[in-house]
């Protein structure tokens, strides 16, 4: 029992259920993160912020963390744009065309990133499809290359994270009633009105769970960059594998690794209160 009289939630059977679980994480994630943490603050004497300061005063390093940002947020922009309509797309199917949807996006997920990211080398040739496909419309009077572009970066990373973003929105989508959009228009309320103040705020869970898988990702890949950019462009995961695989620099590694962690939970947390305070304004 605690002071107030409440029974313990630790005598709670069903909580030693997660037991395993947080076990599971703190070993195989929360000490490698706890190691990188206490190395990147260690110096030949004792603990030391040398290691940041001498990162941050390199302008090169600076160029680093604005292509990762910058790769990140496009590709987070492209998923969302594509991944919002086909999470209504998908809630709103018939039954049978929603399975054939469901399975077109989950299956990719089956493939591994290394086998897609070859796949679109391949597409971003010169001579391959979306080269063809954009002379063919007439956007480009020739053929032109998209592979070691960022526009080909962003488009192959979108298309292998597209449906994290679509099924964080799909869930939160399928449990809304889709009369409340039409008791909207008896009512004189105009579409992008109900859009604004109804189907938006509702939706922005799904929203805020896809930009934060979306943007996590997108921020933190490593063999993707180097498949289809290549080492010209570097970005913090890049930076911090080629410091641990390449140049043994655990000191230079573990910093940009906790550098990295800090930008991808900060921008999460700043979307989680970014909606809830648009969904507290409508």
């Amino acid at each position: 029992m605690t002071k107030s009289g409440a029974p313990s939630p630790w005598r709670d059977p069903v909580v030693l259920l997660a037991v395993p679980a947080v076990l599971y994480i703190s070993i195989v994630y929360g000490f490698p993160l706890l190691w990188l943490l206490l190395k990147s603050f260690s110096g030949p004497t004792g603990p030391t912020v040398q290691p940041y300061i001498a990162f941050m005063s390199d302008p090169f390093n600076w160029r680093v963390i604005g292509n990762t940002l910058r790769i990140g947020l496009w590709v987070t922009v492209v998923c969302f744009i594509i991944g919002y309509p086909a999470a209504f797309a998908l809630a709103r199917a018939g039954a049978v065309m929603q399975i054939i949807m469901l399975v077109s996006i989950i299956l990719p997920l089956s493939i591994g990133a290394v086998v897609k990211a070859f796949a679109w080398q391949i597409v971003l040739r010169r001579d391959g499809v979306v080269s063809q496909l954009l002379v063919g419309v007439g956007i480009w009077d020739e053929p032109q290359r998209l592979l070691f572009t960022e526009a080909g970066l962003v488009l192959g990373a979108a298309n292998i994270f597209l449906p994290f973003m679509i099924l964080p929105i799909y869930s939160v989508v399928k449990l809304i009633d889709p009369r409340l959009s039409e008791a909207g228009a008896t009512l004189g309320a105009t579409p992008l009105y109900r859009f604004t103040r109804v189907t938006l705020p509702l939706t922005l869970p799904g929203v805020v769970s896809g930009i934060a898988f979306v943007f996590s990702m997108s921020v933190s890949m490593f063999v993707i960059p180097s498949l289809l950019i290549g080492d010209r462009f570097q970005t913090l995961s890049t930076l911090t594998g080629r410091s641990f695989l390449l140049m043994r620099n655990e000191q230079l590694g573990s910093t940009t690794a906790v550098i990295l962690l800090v930008l991808a939970v900060s921008i999460v947390v700043f979307s989680t209160w970014l909606a809830r305070r648009l969904g507290g304004s409508t």
